[in-house]
């Protein structure tokens, strides 16, 4: 349980740090890319074996780590159009409801079990984010059609999932930091391109104080995944019921910060949100 608590203290800071930046005028493109740097050092730093290249691209997981790689950049793309054509709220609920797909498969394919008190936990989570995530007069936009939102839930959903099943069949116990640190460094790499690309075409201009929060928000990034896959490597709990925790306590402790430390105004279904979170956790942590 102190890996998922980890984990979901991280999550809540890399929230709060993205707070930050928008108070600071930190370039929120600029950071995100040497975020990827930073975790990927930090990846390298951690791993306690020698350093082989060739053994590195010939694991079992390597073509894997890339492709997480490149769904990062992706997904936080596909989040960012979806915020500017069908409005926040809706970027958050899509990403956070993903949740339901990493469960699906935990039960599917590692055949966890279902009984009353769980999947009455996990309904009660997935309300619990739905609620919690609207803000008090939130214009949501839904003209352009579902196509953005759907895709933010699908990627999200993949992603959680995608790590359970490599964690699972292919990852050994001390290569969490290299596994990382590989899925980070494929992300800095195509987030480069992107950034160069940009400032080529004059877009935007480097700017120190936001390669300084990247930097920041990178070690915070790469503790969210490490500790999350410690946490998916303990068998006490199954991956169902870690992904509900992991997911619904980061959506309650990130809008209770925002409450008190950025005296964000939350509404009375985000208040009925929070106590369904803590209900949500209760069930399925006793199931």
């Amino acid at each position: 349980m102190i890996y998922l608590l980890l984990s979901v203290l991280a999550s809540t800071l890399i929230i709060v740090l993205f707070k930050l930046f928008e108070t600071y005028n930190i370039n929120t493109l600029q950071a995100i890319v040497f975020n990827y740097y930073s975790a990927f050092f930090c990846g390298i730093f951690l791993y306690d074996a020698p350093i082989n290249i060739n053994s590195v691209t010939s694991s079992n997981w390597f073509y894997g780590a890339i492709a997480l790689g490149f769904l990062f950049i992706i997904i936080f793309n596909l989040m960012a159009l979806t915020a500017q054509r069908n409005g926040l709220s809706v970027a958050s609920v899509a990403a956070k409801m993903s949740v339901i797909i990493p469960i699906i498969f935990g039960i599917v394919v590692y055949n966890e079990q279902t009984g009353l008190q769980k999947v009455s936990g996990i309904i009660l989570a997935l309300i619990a984010v739905y609620l919690t995530t609207i803000k008090p007069n939130s214009k949501v936009n839904t003209r352009n059609g579902l196509l953005f939102p759907f895709l933010v839930f699908l990627g999200s959903g993949v992603i959680d999932s995608s790590i359970k099943y490599i964690e699972t069949n292919y990852l050994e116990s001390n290569g969490i930091p290299i596994f990382s640190a590989s899925i980070f460094g494929c992300a800095a790499i195509i987030g480069s391109l992107i950034l160069t690309y940009k400032i080529i075409q004059k877009h935007l201009k480097l700017n120190i104080l936001s390669i300084i929060g990247g930097l920041i928000l990178g070690l915070v990034n790469y503790g969210s995944i490490h500790f999350l896959i410690k946490a998916l490597q303990n068998r006490s709990l199954e991956s169902s019921s870690i992904f509900t925790l992991n997911n619904v306590a980061i959506v309650m402790f990130s809008t209770l910060i925002g409450m008190y430390l950025f005296k964000e105004k939350i509404s009375t279904k985000n208040g009925i949100g929070i106590i369904l979170a803590i209900l949500s956790i209760i069930l399925v942590t006793l199931s």
